[in-house]
């Protein structure tokens, strides 16, 4: 370190999305002097490379998918399709100005900010380029994620989803590999802009988080959008060809190439700790993030606390997650170890067309832990919510505890399953009852009126 400037902050954060934010603003408020380092320009996965920037086009694809699902019946769709590259630029209206306004916003607060990979030399310094940050009182590790390293041959082929939304043009053909969020979300994204689309998944079921019985049905929903969904088929290398790419799957009936134009990295996600020399801290990680304990305190340096994706924590990786967590260090940080985490009833959704969400246990969940339960599961494509919007395929599933009417699990597919999941979510962690949720006078018709049947 004798090279390298020296300066002290009471508090070094690591990563600027959504967790490093929360944390950094409070500290700084509080009066704690503060410094952020980030790799990558400011902001973070969630409002640069994630969830905002996907609603985008998802939006677009959903406007697509509205008029074609009620052609015939009073919608003329005609010609009506994307441009991509003009999609992509208004998406970049979203992207482009985050890092400087992020920057802006900090160094108003009086935040100091560093972009570079940051490296623990020793249990309360981070070195960051040239300059060696030390921490008085803490650090902040809220790095996020990244796309996991896939044991495939030619997987330097592959572009990830990061890429993918900078795409200048829409490729005619793009394989996914994996069966997760990103490859579903993407994929009937691309499909309705005109791509051919195939998914390779390695295992029988895709979407492991969510209900299977309504997975059936998004999977059928994607065929018949035009996506081939390869189950039970894993993929062995890519191979560049005169024309593209060349994908080999092995499965049950053996070996199999698939042709394209671009295959897509969706085979998940890893906490982003690998450049951090977390050994050089003395902090303990695995292939599941920063070992914490209940106060998202590191278990081997009580200087050091990670919030978000990059924390081995229960709580799912999700942005509204990565928030919380920042705020409950934030207040452990500021007022002494008192906030713990109840990450019970977090929904969740995968933002496919329609959209396929859930909140609390899984039906096979309930039934393990031995609960007594009553399961509502009914096809909702006749109901009129459906049916206006040419729908046809739609489902739930809730589960409902027998003797207190409690919800434990609530799983929607279908138009605004993604605003629906919230009331469920609202109820499970407010402790309202299927029973009140059945006397609640509704605004009718709308999707929210729906939820007095499901229960």
């Amino acid at each position: 370190m004798a090279d390298a400037m020296a300066h002290t902050f009471d508090l070094v954060v690591i990563g600027s999305g959504t967790a490093a934010q929360t944390i950094a603003s409070r500290c700084r408020s509080a009066g704690w002097t503060v410094a952020m380092a980030d790799k990558r320009p400011f902001g973070g996965t969630c409002a640069l490379r994630g969830c905002d920037p996907k609603k985008v086009l998802v939006s677009a694809a959903a406007a697509i998918d509205a008029a074609r699902l009620l052609a015939g019946n009073g919608v003329r769709s005609g010609d009506l399709g994307i441009d991509w590259a003009e999609l992509i630029r208004f998406k970049r209206t979203f992207t482009d100005p985050r890092p400087e306004s992020v920057h802006a916003s900090l160094a108003s607060a009086g935040i100091v900010t560093y972009e570079d990979v940051a490296r623990f030399v020793g249990p309360a310094d981070v070195r960051v380029g040239d300059t060696v940050l030390h921490a008085g009182r803490a650090i902040v590790v809220a790095a996020g994620a990244r796309p996991a390293d896939l044991p495939l041959a030619g997987r330097e082929h592959l572009i990830t989803s990061d890429q993918f939304l900078d795409l200048p043009s829409l490729p005619p053909s793009i394989i996914f590999i994996g069966g997760g969020y990103i490859s579903f979300e993407f994929a009937h994204v691309a499909a309705r802009a005109g791509a051919r689309v195939t998914i390779v998944h390695r295992g029988a079921r895709p979407l492991e988080p969510f209900d299977a019985d309504l997975v059936e049905r998004l999977i059928a929903r994607t065929r018949a959008l035009g996506v081939a969904v390869r189950l039970g088929a894993e993929a062995r290398s890519i191979d560049t060809t005169d024309h593209g790419v060349r994908v080999t799957i092995a499965g049950h009936g053996g070996t199999d190439t698939i042709a394209g134009d671009l295959v897509v990295h969706g085979g998940g996600r890893v906490p982003d700790i690998d450049e951090l020399a977390l050994d050089a801290g003395g902090v303990r990680y695995s292939g599941d993030g920063i070992h914490v304990n209940q106060y998202l305190q590191s278990v081997s340096n009580p200087i050091v606390y990670a919030a978000g994706d990059c924390a081995a924590t229960d709580g799912p990786a999700l942005t509204p997650v990565a928030s919380y967590e920042g705020r409950i260090v934030a207040a452990n940080l500021l007022e002494g170890h008192r906030a713990t985490a109840n990450y019970d009833a977090i929904p969740s959704v995968v933002f496919s067309l329609p959209p396929l969400a859930r909140v609390g246990l899984l039906e096979e969940e309930a039934r393990a832990r031995g609960l007594s339960c009553v399961v509502h599961h009914e096809d909702t494509s006749t109901w009129q919510s459906s049916r206006r919007a040419g729908e046809r395929s739609s489902a739930f599933k809730v589960i409902v505890e027998r003797s207190s009417r409690r919800i434990f699990g609530a799983h929607l597919l279908g138009p605004h399953a993604d605003e629906a999941i919230n009331l469920f979510a609202l109820a499970m962690r407010a402790g309202i009852t299927a029973d009140a949720l059945k006397e609640m006078l509704w605004a009718y018709p709308t999707q929210g009126s729906d939820v007095a049947y499901m229960v």
